[in-house]
């Protein structure tokens, strides 16, 4: 059913509601890897801004050099005093480079991050809250490099991505055509891998560790790999974004946008994939009509929402539905 909406959008939305609903779809990226990461491996994660802006910064430098033309810098950083471009901003100018980028660096950095973490039997609330302090670190790097990274405006002004110009409405079809595969593939092999043994184990990680110690199994890898797929989807979902939205920054990647994303699948239900997609879609449709008419009042209803959800839907929308069939 959404699948069949989804593909009849293009011919009934229009331009703007169309990559309205692709940004959406970018973010149900993200929140059917939190699925795995949370619901499946118990690894609440208040971090994944990190790697949704890994991903979005990597193909948002790409098309920043890409509109330049040879020699030239980005605006911010000749507004900043820069004389020379960053040696690290260099392989970016390859689409190639900053699309591996997009997707590895975050896969990287988190299993790097899960290893070191995991290995030293870190989890639960501690777990939390250093990837919270990870996301707010993040962002105020960023910040904090005004001349590298834009600072808190972020970058934007992007015009093309790979010579096709982001304002065609050709252009936008494709990218939501784009963002549609990669959001079923998303889901089949989010469904696939958790039916399979690996899946299985994760599980069994979560409900009780030492039990599958016991069993001879260490929990350590099955988390860093669930982990490290939490990340590649953010990125990718990052790097989505950032193309239909022409613009990412420390606002999209801080605390309170990470604490979203975990909202996103609350709502929809933790151990529900398809209930992960319509949470994002349900609670950022949400909050473009709210923050559009009472721009102040957003924050307040995430809140009530989060709330109304822990307290009566713990298993989110899907856990509702599901129990209603029965």
């Amino acid at each position: 059913m959404l699948l069949a909406l989804a593909a009849a959008a293009p011919a009934a939305l229009s331009g703007y509601d169309l990559n309205l609903l692709a940004r959406f779809m970018a973010m149900a990226i993200l929140a059917l890897g939190l699925v795995l990461v949370w619901g499946h491996g118990g690894i609440l994660s208040l971090g994944q801004g990190v790697f949704f802006g890994l991903g979005g910064y990597a193909i948002a430098m790409h098309m920043k050099l890409a509109d330049l033309p040879a020699g030239e810098m980005p605006d911010f950083m000749v507004w900043s005093g820069r004389e020379a471009l960053p040696l690290w901003w260099a392989p970016f100018g390859s689409a190639t480079f900053a699309i591996a980028a997009a997707i590895l660096v975050p896969t990287l950095v988190a299993a790097l991050f899960a290893w070191a973490v995991f290995h030293r039997r870190v989890g639960g609330t501690y777990f939390a809250l250093i990837t919270q302090a990870l996301a707010l670190a993040f962002a105020t790097l960023i910040i904090s490099q005004q001349d590298a990274t834009g600072g808190f405006n972020g970058l934007t002004d992007f015009y093309s991505i790979l010579g096709f110009g982001l304002a065609s409405p050709r252009t936008g079809v494709g990218l939501y055509w784009l963002t549609l595969a990669i959001l079923c593939a998303a889901f089949v092999g989010l469904r696939w891998l958790t039916a399979s043994r690996f899946g299985m184990l994760l599980r069994a990680a979560r409900d009780g560790e030492n039990r599958v110690r016991f069993l001879g199994y260490s929990p350590v890898p099955f988390k860093v790999v669930a982990f490290a797929i939490g990340a590649l989807l953010a990125g990718i979902a990052g790097a989505l974004f950032t193309l239909h939205a022409g613009v990412v920054s420390p606002a999209l990647i801080g605390v309170v946008p990470s604490i979203e994303m975990v909202i996103w699948v609350a709502v929809g239900g933790r151990y529900s994939l398809a209930g992960a997609i319509v949470g994002a879609l349900a609670v950022n449709l949400a909050r473009d009509a709210v923050s559009s008419a009472f721009p102040e009042l957003w924050l307040y209803c995430m809140g009530a929402l989060f709330i109304l959800v822990v307290t009566l839907m713990p298993n989110g929308l899907a856990g509702l539905l599901k129990g209603r069939a029965a």
